[in-house]
């Protein structure tokens, strides 16, 4: 039996600061339910009807499926609502057997909001219905303005309203039960839907935060803004209320200086305040809006308005929330996208301590800086437990190297975790210059790095754009030092490249002529190092547009199979999961595209790719199934995971010599039965605060 459900609730908190606080103080008012394809029935709880509620108690505990849309709400409003049933509470425990359309629309890429999905999936839904009850629930879920007498609408002040309420709160199940139907569920069964369940675990358990940090933190930037603020007008002489207001300060520099800055970007600020021949006071005024514009500091407003009652903040994961990758995204406090720390350890612990002494001000003089290197400590461990964590080196670069079969790759991880061979970015630099892996200097390795990191998946020198500001590197002293190391013909090469791009107006993304050329020269000397991580990115066009034309039919592409099925084309990775291309096409000039979330305007939208983003997308999600492998083995070996971010595993775990990290990390590490002969390898700390290793 298949239980559809939906709830409408009040509370007076706001849902953007998190599901788990906003559950401990919402109301449960309607409860919209439906059996297999039984009709519609709402249980009103300002209007109770013990009968009604009789038979969706019955119908919870009896249920083989329990369905909802974002089920993660709903759940955590059936176990700390205050005016939940008892069987609520209950059922709300028992996570393995709820359903969620949402994930189940996610994990096969599709859009998971109901009513984009209804649109995808060409369920039919009355859309003046939905406006109004948009509008319906605008007027009974959520408090109304403050200098309304009336604070809050309900069924004895707006009975009209309300009973149109009523009838649209079954609307959802309706859409959701057809959803449920016509959604696939390859990716949403057997392992991967015992994966969710863990994810939900994991949601539940959280993190636990110092609060003192957080509130401390706030305090401390708050008067470093106004500090800030104030300097920028005496630095401007008045001319500048804001140090945020971009347009104004681009147009006092180019006033006041005579200097046409291009943007204001951190790492434009970051490379012209180390420009000796700027005047002192420009690039003291640009440190300072490069200070007055850290927006990594706002993630501890997050802890202290999400935080439960009992200081965790909970609801961090949303499972298979990366498109298409089924990687885990963040939500709430988006522990994802934390900032690079840029200070020694030992320094942040010292930022640590006086900021929650009052005193941060005293031992730094960039305010800002120390709170959003610190920010990763506000995770920390309860009393009697400690933090393991563990992260998978470089599984991007191993993965690609196995699925590719670049055999020499493979060793050379193999030599290295064996503590037989060299450093892998040296083996990058020393491959692709053709000289002994002893002579490479740090300089070197700093450019085997950049390399490694940005041409795996047919990047060009764009992507050494993309590089520099993702991991602060300076292209043009890049440039000074591997020019002189390039060989001849592929310096030839380049430059001819360079030559051709100027000639046909095409962009040189703003690079001088020796920078550009060395970009393209170190992308080919890339390549020419991986014959078959190069190849394989023809390799997967050539398989992808020939299962896009040819339905029914199964390629093999390495370790993959590639087939077309109707309006899906599915990549069986390794693991036994797919990756999913909605309505896949290949127009006349042979270009690729299908149907997805376009990641700038979030609309629906077709979406173009090529060979080496098929390769990403195959190496990302291969490398999340490999992490998420081991996950129920490490919480069955005690450690419970509170959080996983990117390629790591945070765990508690008690406080005794047992939990060490080499035991979680040699769990981590294990090679799963689908993936024989990839090399994994993992390290990490065990700590009191969370911080990157």
């Amino acid at each position: 039996m298949i239980f559809f459900g939906d709830l409408e609730t009040f509370c007076e908190k706001p849902l953007k600061h998190g599901t788990f606080q906003y559950a401990e103080a919402c109301e449960v008012m309607l409860f919209s339910f439906a059996i297999d394809d039984g009709p519609v029935k709402v249980l009103d709880f300002t209007d109770y009807d013990a009968a009604l509620a009789w038979e969706i108690e019955e119908a919870l505990l009896e249920a083989d499926e329990i369905v909802f849309q974002n089920s993660m709400f709903d759940r955590t409003v059936f176990r700390l609502s205050k005016n939940s049933l008892p069987v609520m509470r209950e059922v709300g425990e028992q996570v393995e057997r709820w359903r969620d359309t949402m994930v189940q629309a996610l994990t096969h890429s599709l859009p998971g909001g109901l009513e984009k999905l209804g649109d995808v999936l060409k369920v039919e839904q009355d859309q003046r219905k939905l406006k109004i009850g948009k509008e319906l629930v605008r007027l009974f879920c959520m408090p109304r303005p403050k200098n309304m007498k009336l604070r809050r609408a309900t069924r004895q002040t707006h009975p009209v309203e309300w009973a149109q309420f009523v009838e649209y709160a079954g609307n959802d199940i309706l859409a959701m039960r057809s959803i449920y139907k016509k959604c696939p569920k390859w990716n949403y069964c057997g392992t991967e839907l015992a994966y969710w369940h863990l994810d939900q675990h994991i949601n539940d358990r959280g993190v636990c935060v110092d609060l003192d940090l957080a509130k401390a933190a706030i305090g401390a930037v708050k008067i470093e803004q106004a500090r800030l603020k104030e300097m920028g007008q005496e630095a401007t002489a008045g001319w500048l209320e804001s140090l945020t207001k971009r347009d104004k300060l681009l147009e006092y520099i180019l006033m006041e200086h005579g200097i046409n800055l291009p943007d204001l970007r951190k790492d434009t600020l970051e490379r012209r305040i180390e420009d000796p021949d700027l005047p002192i006071e420009l690039r003291n005024l640009l440190a300072l809006r490069l200070m007055a514009t850290t927006t990594s500091t706002s993630k501890y407003n997050a802890v202290v308005r999400g935080v439960s009652s009992d200081g965790r903040l909970r609801g961090l994961l949303q499972f298979a929330g990366a498109n298409r990758t089924a990687r885990w995204a963040g939500r709430l406090f988006q522990p994802q996208n934390l900032p690079r720390p840029d200070m020694d350890q030992d320094e942040i612990e010292q930022c640590i301590d006086a900021i929650k002494d009052g005193g941060i001000d005293l031992i730094s003089d960039n305010v800002m800086r120390a709170c959003s290197n610190a920010i990763r400590g506000v995770i920390t461990a309860p009393p009697g437990k400690k933090l393991v964590v563990g992260d998978l080196a470089n599984i991007e670069g191993r993965m690609a190297a196995w699925l590719a079969s670049e055999d020499w790759k493979l060793q050379a991880f193999r030599d290295y975790d064996a503590g037989t061979g060299p450093d892998l970015y040296k083996v990058a630099y020393a491959k692709a210059f053709a000289i002994l892996v002893d002579l490479v200097t740090k300089p070197q390795r700093q450019i085997g790095k950049v390399m490694e990191l940005m041409l795996q998946y047919e990047g060009g020198v764009g992507a050494f754009i993309t590089g520099a500001a993702t991991y602060g590197i300076d292209l043009d002293e890049m440039a000074t030092a591997a020019l002189p190391n390039v060989p001849a013909d592929v310096l030839k090469e380049s430059t001819e490249f360079y030559d051709w791009t100027v000639k046909k107006k095409r962009s040189t993304f703003g690079l001088s002529r020796d920078t550009f050329i060395a970009c393209d020269a170190l992308k080919r000397l890339w390549r020419y190092a991986h014959p078959a991580i190069s190849s394989y990115w023809g390799e997967l066009k050539e398989k992808v547009t020939a299962a896009i034309n040819k339905p029914g039919e199964t390629f093999i592409a390495r370790r993959l199979k590639i087939r077309r099925d109707g309006a899906w084309l599915k990549i069986r990775l390794p693991s036994g999961r797919f990756l999913c291309y909605p309505s896949p096409q290949v127009d006349d000039k042979g270009q690729i595209s299908y149907m997805g979330v376009n990641q700038y305007s979030r609309q629906w939208s077709r979406i173009k790719t090529y060979g080496g983003k098929i390769f990403e997308n195959i190496t990302q999600a291969a490398a999340r199934d490999a992490l998420a492998y081991n996950m129920p083995a490490i919480e069955e070996d005690g450690f419970e995971i509170i959080l996983t971010v990117h390629d790591e595993d945070i765990t508690e775990a008690p406080d005794t010599p047992d939990y060490s990290v080499d035991r979680l990390c040699a769990l981590m590490a294990t090679v799963p039965h689908w993936a024989e002969g990839l090399p994994l390898s993992s390290a990490g700390f065990e700590g009191y605060r969370y911080r990157k290793d």
